[in-house]
């Protein structure tokens, strides 16, 4: 990632990480705003880490280079595996970084919005230490098929918050569905809401978001 990350501290000396992938054609400052709506003071200090992804062509926006995680080749077409397994790295370089400043990985949460989301899942369900939680917001599951055998069983029972919008042109509701099942299927412990709205953030679910964090850093 050749940007640096955007941080931000709720108070000084953090005791807890909410690391926050955009989604494509975004960067760190997409969910800053956001970030700041959380009311998170009864776990103690937080760091919010909000990282740039590279510029990528992205081959269903004719090849534009634009922030993306990895690229997106079109439906029906096989998912970008390399970009995947890449930014995965990156983002596990973000995690031990923050466990370098002396932040555990039971004290870190990692979430993400669209692309971000399936940054999250990509990331967190393989992380090989258990993390506080897991959060992804109106995306999907990516490589669904191989996350049975590619999992860590360190995040078995990491809770996953997961929410999506019932109007999501973007990324349909039925694609996240279908990541959830295949989650619950392997026994893992989701929280999942749905709202009216579209590929988009509403304030119910920042409320609930913030529950969730509240609980999982507890």
């Amino acid at each position: 990632m050749p940007n640096p990350p955007i941080e931000i501290e709720t108070a000084p000396n953090p005791t807890a990480t909410v690391l926050v992938m955009h989604g494509l054609g975004a960067d760190g400052n997409d969910f800053v705003p956001i970030a700041k709506e959380l009311r998170l003071a009864e776990v103690g200090p937080v760091r919010f880490v909000f990282p740039n992804a590279p510029l990528l062509p992205v081959t269903i926006n004719g090849g534009y280079r634009m922030p993306a995680w990895y690229d997106i080749l079109g439906p029906g077409a096989p998912e970008d595996e390399a970009g995947l397994r890449a930014s995965q790295a990156a983002i596990e370089a973000l995690i031990a970084a923050e466990k370098a400043r002396g932040i555990p990985a039971s004290r870190i949460v990692v979430a993400g919005f669209s692309q971000g989301c399936a940054m999250s899942f990509m990331t967190g369900l393989r992380h090989p230490e258990k993390l506080a939680g897991i959060v992804g917001l109106s995306g999907y599951l990516p490589l669904a098929d191989k996350i049975a055998a590619e999992r860590s069983p360190a995040n078995q029972k990491t809770p996953i918050f997961q929410a999506h919008g019932q109007r999501d042109g973007v990324v349909p509701l039925a694609r996240a569905a279908y990541g959830r099942d295949a989650l619950l299927a392997l026994g893992y412990d989701i929280e999942w809401h749905e709202y009216p709205m579209e590929h988009s953030v509403c304030m119910e679910e920042i409320a609930d978001l913030n529950g969730f964090l509240l609980r999982v850093l507890a």
